[in-house]
């Protein structure tokens, strides 16, 4: 599992991981505690934090937005 913080944007993440599926990870939103998105993930947890980190500096919204990606 891995935990997005972001006091922003948190339906827009929940979407990008949601519809992922480029690669060796799958994101599936599991639940919300506080600004943590917690999210279950298939394969290495900690490389799957850092793609979605990537991804989210990605969008046109991440670039500016003050979040962390952990293990959980």
């Amino acid at each position: 599992m891995i935990g997005i913080s972001s006091a922003m944007q948190q339906d827009a993440i929940k979407e990008l991981l949601n519809n992922y599926d480029g690669g060796d990870f799958t994101y599936t939103f599991k639940e919300k505690q506080g600004i943590k998105l917690v999210f279950d993930v298939t394969g290495d947890a900690a490389a799957a934090a850092t793609k979605a980190k990537e991804m989210i500096k990605a969008q046109p919204w991440g670039n500016v937005l003050y979040f962390q990606a952990a293990v959980v």
